[in-house]
């Protein structure tokens, strides 16, 4: 067997090309990690983190806003975006920091430049050429932008909207999916007046019904225009703000258009070199992350999936073991738990009401417990629901959460529905009184038929 100078090389720093890295040279293999930008991609940089450190701000200021209905005294005097960016920019810092400590201590070395994978076991960064008995790809996924949208001057996709010296007063976003719906969220809880266009029927169209439903209602009572069912068929851009046109023959004018239709994989050249990809450009695998070439791998968003960093984390631990010989479980996307940072929150795992009906033959069952009925969610006037689905022998299938902090809580929905936990057991489980965790205790006891804090 040749000998070559690393047992993988890693094309990608974001989080699952990071992950792998860390997780292989752990294992004692040795490693070389290549990336353009800045080592955490995606997500650290310009995805899960900035926008979440946003999200809270505008969280912040929503309290201000609203103190006066706690008895507390407090005026919301205005947003200081410069302060605001600082912020962000300081966690986002300090987790590169983080992150770059820890890839240095497990003594990864890492080539700044840009990659382009020449054959099974090569990849060349600016004319050098870095060899490897595996290769894995972890270039992720950028922004889509249809024709004539793309990003200049008013017209924004999430890259531009995050580093944003202003805040618009107003602001039309095109997609009413996760990044959509982040978006609007921040924007309206700091003042922006937002206008949401969806194509489908619903926001959110990859969640659950019920899910949708409650968002929707509670971004129109936090004032936030849906316009769903609706297509854009043209832009003009003006002085300062843009001229979009419905599909309905009407117009809606605002200082920004945030493009928000979702990501595509970054897989230029790997077809050249002899990877097979799909017609939309995602990496084709096995169970196993393998891609048509044996020696090469391919991780997160370029493999078709839910495009989501903790997918990522995933993909690199798994292919990292696979390398090392340990044969390690295959990732099931179905397991994999979904969070959507909107106000309220979205949280889920598993299957929906719809789908596990096709898959039992429409015996499948649901339950539902309004956050009404729930102390903790009274104190934070919040509102919301926990929606268990359940198979024809009561095991709980998927678990659907809207409200206040319910990422919080999929942790444990993720337990229920992967380890295939019955309700009746389920049901026994004690919950710490008063929080919002006892909601899907709650659920379990309605699912048994013996509600408490609810009616049967």
């Amino acid at each position: 067997m040749t000998d070559f100078d690393n047992d993988l090389v890693v094309l990608g720093g974001g989080s699952g090309g990071y992950t792998a890295a860390l997780r292989a040279a752990g294992l004692g293999l040795r490693v070389t990690l290549i990336e353009a930008a800045e080592l955490g991609g995606t997500c650290l940089h310009r995805g899960c983190i900035p926008t979440k450190a946003l999200l809270h701000a505008g969280q912040v200021a929503e309290t201000v806003r609203s103190a006066g209905q706690f008895g507390v005294g407090a005026e919301l005097t205005g947003i200081d975006v410069a302060k605001v960016q600082k912020y962000k920019d300081s966690i986002v810092t300090r987790l590169h920091r983080g992150l770059s400590g820890l890839i240095g201590v497990r003594g990864i070395t890492v080539v700044k430049g840009f990659g382009t994978l020449v054959d099974g076991h090569t990849v060349s960064v600016d004319g050098q050429l870095i060899s490897g008995a595996n290769v894995v790809l972890a270039t992720g996924s950028v922004p889509v932008t249809p024709p004539g949208f793309a990003p200049g001057g008013p017209v924004l996709t999430s890259d531009e909207a995050l580093s944003l010296d202003r805040l618009p007063g107003s602001a039309i976003i095109l997609g009413g999916g996760v990044i959509g719906v982040e978006f609007a969220s921040i924007w309206a809880s700091m003042g922006t007046e937002v206008t949401l266009v969806e194509a489908g029927d619903r926001l959110v169209p990859a969640e659950d019904p019920d899910s949708s439903a409650r968002l929707q209602r509670a971004f129109k009572r936090r004032r936030i225009e849906i316009r769903t069912g609706s297509t854009m068929t043209g832009l003009t851009r003006l002085d300062n703000c843009v001229e979009a046109t419905l599909d309905d023959g009407s117009t809606l004018t605002a200082d920004v258009l945030l493009v928000a239709v979702g990501r595509a994989p970054s897989s230029a050249g790997l077809a050249e070199a002899g990877v097979e990809v799909d017609s939309a450009g995602f990496v084709i695998t096995d169970d196993r992350l393998r891609t048509s070439i044996d020696s090469v791998f391919a991780v997160g968003d370029l493999v078709r999936g839910p495009q989501l960093a903790h997918r990522g984390f995933v993909h690199g631990v798994f292919v990292a073991e696979q390398i090392a010989g340990l044969s390690p479980e295959p990732v099931a996307d179905a397991g994999i738990p979904r969070v959507t940072y909107s106000q309220p929150e979205l949280a889920s795992v598993g299957l929906s009401e719809a789908d596990a009906a096709v898959a039992h033959g429409g015996e499948a069952r649901s339950v539902v417990y309004d956050l009404a009925g729930n102390g903790r969610a009274q104190i934070l006037k919040a509102s919301g629901l926990v929606k268990l689905v359940l198979g024809p022998d009561d095991r709980v299938l998927g678990v659907h959460l809207v409200g206040e902090h319910v990422g919080e809580l999929v942790g444990e929905a993720q337990l229920l529905t992967q380890l295939g936990v019955p309700a009746a057991d389920a049901a026994r489980l004690i919950h710490a009184h008063p929080t919002l965790g006892e909601s899907v205790g709650e659920a379990m006891l309605m699912a048994v038929g013996a509600p408490l804090h609810a009616h049967s």
